[in-house]
């Protein structure tokens, strides 16, 4: 719940900076815990719904705010990631 919030607000404010206008925002987080080579490990999924905007903006909107969460630049490198952008 804390990494959706984070990101959430990561990508208000670089959509502010860059002066987009965002529809309706939300963002699922999913945490996996499993084996990985016999070593328990996480994954995450994280789904991006911007409904109304166009999907390539949307999917840049998504890219930069990892740059700017702080729970992805912590968890970058270390745990898998997907990302699903629904527009």
């Amino acid at each position: 719940m804390g990494w959706s919030a984070c990101y959430l607000s990561a990508i208000r404010l670089i959509a502010g900076k860059r002066k987009i206008q965002i529809p309706d925002l939300a963002i699922d987080a999913e945490v996996d815990l499993g084996l990985t080579h016999g070593v328990h490990g996480l994954a995450v999924r994280l789904t991006v719904r911007l409904p109304g905007m166009d999907r390539a903006s949307a999917e840049a909107l998504a890219e930069a705010a990892h740059h700017g969460c702080p729970y992805s630049r912590a968890t970058h490198g270390n745990i898998d990631v997907k990302t699903t952008v629904v527009v």
